[in-house]
């Protein structure tokens, strides 16, 4: 058993490179990628994460190509849902960051529908970030506080005004596909998180990839600007 309970934030890339390796569209990387998706949260849950953090789609992609954004819009509004047997059986309780509001109608009644069917499971807490930005989350978060008459614009008092401030800062942020950066992912509860970057594309993750995250950051010394 863990000393704390662990939070794990997952930047999912490379589907778009798994399908053109294949002489595929990138829609069927998306698709192979939300197949590894459930085996990396059953490697999360046999790990004893309590929180996971997922970058399921960011306020920048957007930019992205029409066909691509009405993909993963319909991803949203098929399967989050359909999934719930999944939920139910591993007790995963699903919340959301970020802005729902431009997604269609259908796409946010299931994802809607899916918090509340799993409301009460306590196994795991699945965040899913849709629709989500790091600096959009601090700023709607600074307005929220002024607007409630906030005048001491702390750290403490910003992140209280989050979306789920219940949930705690992250404390190791892995990234699949070689890439080395952060793309605007959970900005400010970074801040003493550890990093794991992976040469794996997403599609071809599993459960022992979880595994190797976890036991790298195991080997971390975290000291939060302290001396250990």
């Amino acid at each position: 058993m863990r000393e704390k309970e662990l939070h794990l934030g997952l930047i999912m890339d490379g589907n778009g490179r798994w399908a053109k390796a294949r002489h595929l569209p990138r829609t069927a990387g998306h698709l192979a990628g939300l197949k590894s998706l459930k085996k990396v949260v059953l490697g999360a849950i046999n790990n004893e994460v309590k929180y996971l953090s997922l970058y399921c789609f960011s306020t920048e992609n957007w930019k992205r190509s029409q066909e691509e954004v009405s993909y993963l819009m319909g991803l949203f509004s098929s399967k989050i849902y359909s999934e719930l047997p999944f939920y139910q059986e591993n007790g995963i309780k699903i919340l959301t960051i970020g802005d729902l509001s431009p997604l269609p109608e259908d796409a946010k009644k299931a994802i809607n529908d899916t918090i509340e069917a799993t409301k009460d499971n306590d196994t795991i807490i699945l965040q899913l970030a849709i629709n989500y930005g790091g600096q959009a989350e601090i700023s709607m978060a600074v307005n929220k506080a002024i607007k409630n008459g906030e005048t001491n614009l702390t750290p403490e008092v910003i992140r209280s005004y989050f979306e789920h401030p219940e949930v705690p800062p992250v404390d190791v942020i892995a990234r699949s596909a070689g890439e080395i950066r952060l793309s605007n992912f959970l900005l400010f509860d970074s801040a003493y998180a550890e990093f794991v970057f992976c040469d794996k594309l997403w599609p071809d993750w599993d459960e022992s990839d979880v595994t190797k995250v976890l036991e790298e950051y195991s080997h971390r010394i975290r000291r939060f600007g302290g001396v250990k």
